[in-house]
């Protein structure tokens, strides 16, 4: 899903920074202001962000021009929503660019749009939506899953904008989608496994993970 440093034409790397940076600054305030009115989020953020670190780290080659992997928002997502995982995954992305050559800072913008926001508000979005009728890890799992898939569909219309077919953009994207799909999909479900036992062991240790996911027992 990281699409390399100085792969998208310059236009594409500044319209999706400029997409990006409002959302980034939106979940950096919210990021703040969580951990002052309650310090013991601290360690709870960090290990959600070192979460989000360890699984998009694990990348396979995929797509000329990105990889593909687990991408770990879905737990950070599930426990303090989607403004607070996108200043997160922004954190993650900038050090991988910068220490492990894994995305770019041209590229930043992109990557964050896709594993940073709208993947994640579509895991919210279905998190919310089904925590009533299914348990805390049935309900993480589901979130975890679509925010790993929407997160590469967004990439894949990102590079079908930046690079349309004879056939054009839409065409693009719906060939690249089908490459990530190969590893992809089963890597999703992977991934929405690993998050569901990643939530179910903090609210096992931490009380602090309880109250925010409102677990009475």
């Amino acid at each position: 899903m990281h699409i390399m440093e100085g792969f998208l034409p310059p236009f594409w790397a500044i319209f999706w920074t400029v997409v990006a940076l409002p959302v980034v600054a939106y979940g950096a305030k919210r990021t703040l202001t969580a951990v002052k009115t309650d310090t013991r989020t601290k360690a709870l953020i960090a290990v959600g962000t070192a979460f989000v670190f360890v699984l998009s780290a694990l990348k396979l080659p995929s797509v000329v021009g990105s990889s593909s992997h687990p991408t770990g928002t879905g737990v950070m997502v599930v426990l303090f929503g989607p403004a607070v995982t996108a200043f997160a995954a922004t954190i993650v992305l900038l050090y991988q660019s910068l220490l492990l050559a894994h995305g770019g800072l041209t590229t930043l913008g992109a990557n964050v749009t896709a594993m940073g926001i709208v993947g994640p508000f579509v895991g919210w979005a279905a998190y919310r939506l089904v925590r009533t009728r299914l348990s805390l890890e049935q309900a993480t799992f589901v979130a975890a899953v679509l925010t790993d898939w929407v997160t590469y569909l967004t990439t894949s219309i990102q590079l079908g904008l930046a690079f349309p077919s004879d056939a054009g953009a839409l065409s693009s994207a719906a060939d690249f989608a089908a490459v990530f799909a190969v590893t992809q999909l089963p890597i999703g479900i992977f991934e929405g496994l690993i998050a569901a036992a990643m939530v179910g062991y903090l609210v096992r240790v931490g009380s602090v993970t309880k109250e925010r996911l409102g677990v009475t027992a």
